[in-house]
């Protein structure tokens, strides 16, 4: 069980059960919405290898943030396949705008090292 505390101090997963997959009674490490966002972020990266990024990625992080609004607000409850599915989405578009920024970052440095003739 050290991946559930490792999982629990370090990724701020609350992995209530109800929240979670289980294969047999092994309960993952992370609950639905976190694996989905883990899922998301190494989507996102291998991708990153085959497109352009963009800002616009960050457009997919809206379905996590309505589900969890509402789910927090109102009396609606998600379902653990609908949390995966935002997770991932969230994940992706995270990681995606993430990579655009540090690509935006490296070629603003490179701009600015040419034009001081430090290159």
């Amino acid at each position: 069980m050290a991946s559930m505390r490792f999982c629990r101090k370090y990724c701020g997963c609350h992995q209530m059960p109800e929240r979670s997959y289980f294969i047999g009674e092994y309960q993952f490490p992370l609950c639905a919405r976190c694996m989905g966002i883990v899922i998301g972020h190494a989507a996102g990266i291998a991708a990153s290898c085959f497109h352009k990024s963009s800002w616009k990625s960050l457009f997919l992080t809206l379905p996590l943030m309505a589900d969890g609004c509402a789910q927090k607000f109102t009396s609606y409850e998600s379902t653990n396949p609908r949390r995966l599915c935002t997770g991932i989405l969230y994940g992706y578009g995270m990681m995606s705008a993430c990579i655009y920024g540090i690509k935006l970052t490296g070629n603003a440095l490179r701009r600015l090292l040419r034009s001081t003739g430090r290159s």
